[in-house]
């Protein structure tokens, strides 16, 4: 068994570890870019240094279709509106796209499959003169660095971003509420390896707390110590390089338990489909409704946000919203998010018509909108001085959505969904 495991990552290894070709053409137009931000920021006379961040400077980067690599400025604290200053630096560049955020930051078309994400963050001595999570980046890359010399253990993190990223468990953005890169990195130092993670995370019941460098005297100080609102996460990791903050304060339960079933199917049958990049079958969901005789529904959703982790957290809002609004009528069997990483996103509901509806309806002291309301439904009783109906639903899932569409025009717009399909 042991024997077959090691076979199969090894052979994982080789098809997520980037080529020597493909890290030297990034590497060379690092190079180029970098030498001529430096040149802007020697004439400017700007007091600011450009760092190497992400998974390419820690060595942890796993081979996919393209690549982003982190390039951050660093500016001095006298220099105010550093995002400003940064598009300034870059100049007019027609692939220039500007990411809005609680500090803009900028990504640049180096080729076809390589992108850069230019970064603006400040010099700080000590995390708590931190004015946004971009200024920990440098702290979080010398850690690594420092700590992660092994190249078993850098191999392992191969595997685990492998892993989470097949699984749809890799990134921290709201509409994954996963394993960010840099947590998976300190997890892996953690545990010593990857099966070793992997079985870890199996046995996790309650709230697993870690604290690598031991800032904390014991576990109740971590939860006295640290903000409440940080602490809603399965797994507590506390950020070696500042002890008030929780790397994995993103995940979800919902995303947790996925990914502990993943992980108890990967031990029982190891298999290195368990590494490869699942997408929704919307086809096959079909099917597998029909066959029980339930209604399927698919939708595509758009939304006039910016492309990324904005455009991606508005349409996973829209899509928990329009489940809540489902489950009113129906009872929902299957459904599924997927989002395709420009401004859309496709989502399905799987579900059995309810043999009954409870409709509320007004209070009995209210005479006129009482009357109405027994003349329209016939099953009515009343409860705690309230009017309520039973009735049958006449109507399908689609019809439903078709009808809640043209009733909630503004509320979707409000929500800046551009583009509603229903198939």
């Amino acid at each position: 068994m042991a024997k077959n495991i090691n076979s199969l990552l090894k052979e994982v290894l080789e098809e997520v570890r980037p080529s020597k070709k493909e890290l030297q053409d990034i590497k060379d137009s690092l190079e180029k870019f970098t030498e001529e931000i430096r040149k802007k920021l020697k004439i400017r006379k700007i007091d600011a240094e450009i760092f190497i961040g992400g998974s390419f400077a820690k060595k942890t980067m796993i081979r996919k279709g393209h690549y982003e690599i982190d390039i951050f400025i660093r500016f001095d604290k006298k220099h105010k509106g550093i995002s400003d200053l940064t598009k300034k630096i870059l100049g007019k560049r027609k692939n220039l796209l500007v990411i809005h955020g609680s500090r803009d930051y900028f990504r640049i078309r180096a080729s076809k499959n390589l992108f850069f994400e230019i970064i603006p963050v400040r010099k700080i001595k000590t995390p708590r003169e931190a004015e946004n999570i971009t200024d920990l980046s440098y702290s979080h890359v010398k850690y690594v660095k420092k700590k992660i010399k092994s190249e078993k253990i850098l191999d392992d993190i191969l595997l685990a971003k492998a892993f989470c990223y097949g699984n749809n468990c890799y990134g921290a953005e709201s509409y994954i509420n996963g394993f960010s890169g840099y947590a998976l990195e300190l997890l892996i130092y953690h545990y010593g390896s990857f099966l070793n993670f992997v079985r870890a995370m199996t046995r996790i019941k309650g709230k697993e707390i870690i604290d690598i460098e031991k800032h904390h005297k014991n576990k109740q100080r971590i939860l006295m110590n640290i903000n409440a609102a940080k602490l809603g996460s399965p797994i507590v990791l506390i950020d070696p390089t500042y002890k008030q903050r929780n790397v994995l304060a993103a995940l979800s339960y919902s995303t947790f338990g996925k990914f502990q079933k993943t992980c108890k199917k990967f031990l029982k049958n190891p298999s290195i489909k368990a590494f490869e990049t699942k997408e929704i079958n919307f086809e096959k969901r079909k099917k597998d409704a029909k066959r029980k005789g339930y209604e399927f529904v698919l939708i595509e959703a758009k939304t006039s946000k910016q492309e990324g982790v904005i455009a991606g957290s508005k349409l996973l809002k829209f899509y928990n919203h329009l489940a809540s609004e489902i489950k009113k009528y129906f009872e929902i069997k299957n459904k599924g998010f997927e989002y395709e990483g420009k401004k859309s996103a496709k989502f399905f509901f799987t579900v059995k018509r309810r043999s009954e509806l409870l409709m509320q309806g007004p209070l009995k002291s209210q005479k006129k909108h009482a009357e109405k309301f027994r003349k329209k439904h016939k099953k009515i009783f009343a409860k705690k001085n309230r009017l309520y109906a039973k009735q049958k639903p006449g109507f399908t899932l689609k019809e439903f959505l078709e009808n809640w569409e043209k009733k909630n025009r503004l509320k979707i717009k409000d929500m800046t969904i551009s583009g509603l399909r229903v198939f």
